[in-house]
């Protein structure tokens, strides 16, 4: 049975379902990359500020200044372009991978699940000859032309978008999206000025009617995307629920957009070959050759493609090795495709004692931070103690010698009052970045009404 699955995925396919999403995939970043620009996204978030939450692991990633950061961007922008047309694709779609992921590792702030799924996606397409029909590629060197591909080419990018689908679903199991519509009925009432629908957003049914539905849509579009007769009607509901997630939470930005795009990916061979032949004519996909990899990387592909996807599977699942509750820690919670799940928000204030004298100052944070970085880590552990280290060196620098630093950290968790969420009695500048749980976070009970 094994056997006769890995001969299936290597049987050839049309090509036009790759070549269909590298076009639509470049389009798509080439429109948010000027989206970004436009914006002063740039400016605002990789230039003004003063101090970076790196990822750990990544210290040494720095930005590069106005002109640098600017720079990259315009390289991110061209590689979009050369990505789209299939010129230089393979050196393009590494470029663009790279400095797009150099740029999401400046700092934790600016983290979205979007960003990392495409960082994910520019990994995958990296491997595939996505470039080997309909592109400049093709017409500088004509040898290069395949119209077949093994199959499994096209199902790596469907199992990928499947695995974030799933994992959005299994998230979203949790007491209070399920059983009490928590985070949405938060949220929706903000939502009443809405023409015709307004007026229901007060309601708690239509509260439960958003979670429930969130839930099943994450958990079983992707099965109904792959099934060839219920898949027509499962991009009308991928099509409802994206536009209808960008109208009721435009803070959410291209996600929406990013999946009704991948979606598609999910359309059978033969239709993406209608669909390039209602483009460039009908007698362009007439079969000539399959495209064949290079007998090293037949032999490495299999073991690292398995590899990746256990990794997809593991990361989403890591939060089960660390106790307490997983919105207030937040341990595991990134990269585990945890989509608005959750109403946080939390306010810290810092203080910085000098041991020699017993002395204190009180830190104000819109000296080091802007008002997005203030709010992201005010409800983020890890954000909170990478803050603190760098407020020790600060001090450190004005001549205290070890410093201690100090918190107190008021959060507000779906809709629960504010309760204190650091132990104000430890010095954060003696604590150790790490994996392992932070127990300086006060756990979490829930307020009695």
């Amino acid at each position: 049975m094994f056997l006769s699955a890995i001969n299936r995925l290597q049987r050839p396919v049309s090509i036009a379902p790759l070549v269909t999403f590298r076009i639509l995939f470049g389009l798509m970043m080439l429109a948010g990359t000027i989206r970004f620009w436009a914006n002063g996204w740039i400016t605002q978030q990789y230039v003004t500020p003063k101090f970076y939450f790196t990822y750990m692991g990544f210290e040494w990633v720095h930005p590069l200044g106005n002109t640098g950061m600017h720079f990259i961007f315009g390289v991110i922008a061209l590689a979009t372009i050369c990505i789209t047309a299939g010129l230089f694709y393979r050196v393009a779609v590494v470029v663009f991978f790279a400095a797009f992921t150099y740029v999401e590792l400046i700092d934790v702030t600016n983290y979205l699940n979007h960003y990392y799924f495409i960082s994910l996606i520019s990994f995958l397409l990296i491997w595939l000859p996505a470039n080997r029909y309909l592109s400049v590629d093709v017409r500088i060197w004509p040898k290069l032309k395949c119209t077949h591909v093994p199959l499994w080419t096209i199902g790596i990018i469907r199992l990928q978008i499947a695995i974030v689908y799933f994992f959005a679903g299994l998230a979203k199991l949790n007491p209070d999206w399920m059983l009490h519509a928590l985070p949405m009925k938060i949220w929706l009432p903000a939502k009443s000025h809405l023409p015709l629908i307004g007026g229901l957003m007060y309601k708690e049914w239509i509260a439960y009617l958003f979670s429930w539905f969130g839930a099943f849509y994450d958990l079983f579009i992707a099965f109904f995307l792959i099934n060839r007769k219920t898949r027509p009607m499962a991009y009308v509901f991928v099509l409802g629920f994206h536009i209808s997630t960008a109208i009721f939470f435009p803070g959410i930005g291209m996600f929406p957009y990013v999946m009704i795009i991948s979606s598609f990916a999910f359309f059978s061979s033969g239709y993406h070959q209608k669909l390039l032949a209602f483009f460039i004519g009908k007698n362009q996909l007439i079969p000539t050759s399959n495209y064949r990899y290079p007998a090293i990387l037949r032999v490495l592909l299999p073991g690292v493609i398995g590899i990746y996807f256990l990794l997809q599977i593991i990361i989403p699942l890591r939060f089960l090795a660390y106790p307490g509750h997983l919105f207030w820690y937040e341990e595991g919670y990134r990269f585990s495709w945890r989509v608005m799940l959750m109403e946080k928000s939390g306010n810290t204030f810092f203080t910085v004692k000098e041991p020699s004298t017993g002395k204190t100052y009180e830190v104000d944070n819109s000296k080091y931070l802007t008002p997005l970085q203030d709010k992201m880590m005010s409800t983020q552990p890890d954000m909170i103690l990478r803050y603190a280290h760098y407020l020790a060196d600060i001090y450190t620098k004005r001549g205290i010698k070890s410093p201690a630093v100090y918190a107190e950290c008021h959060v507000a968790l779906n809709g629960e009052r504010s309760r204190l969420y650091i132990d104000t009695t430890v010095n954060l500048a003696m604590q150790s970045l790490s994996w392992k749980h932070y127990k300086w976070v006060l756990p979490f009970t829930k307020n009695e009404k």
